[in-house]
């Protein structure tokens, strides 16, 4: 007998969000005394502390303008919001997997965007 896992919901969030769920969860974790914070969350909190740059309402700013850009769909717009790429490779890098290029000028307006906020 195989047990499958499915996916019930999906939703994407920036590391400044994700560092909010963390930090609450790592407070409720605190308050009782017997349980230790796991391997894997005690890397995740680290994680985020050491890469968060924006405030989370910020992010979710550029979020909303980067996802108004033609070549820019939610989970792209994410992944630049979550690594604030400050030149044309480290952009390429994001896109890399894609099936199409942006020219120098797409490339350059959503630098555009990112360097509002960076």
């Amino acid at each position: 007998m195989t047990i499958f896992k499915e996916i019930v919901d999906e939703e994407f969030l920036t590391v400044s969000e994700t560092k909010e769920l963390l930090a609450d969860i790592e407070a409720e974790r605190a308050l009782d005394e017997d349980r230790e914070l796991p391997y894997e969350l005690a890397r995740a909190v680290e994680h985020v502390n050491r890469f968060t740059v924006l405030e989370p309402a910020e992010a979710q700013d550029l979020v909303d303008q980067l996802q108004e850009v033609e070549k820019v769909d939610e989970p792209t717009a994410y992944k630049i919001a979550n690594l604030l790429p400050r030149n044309r490779d480290e952009l390429r890098s994001v896109y890399a997997q894609q099936r199409y290029s942006l020219s120098g000028d797409e490339l350059d307006e959503i630098l555009n965007v990112v360097a509002q906020y960076a």
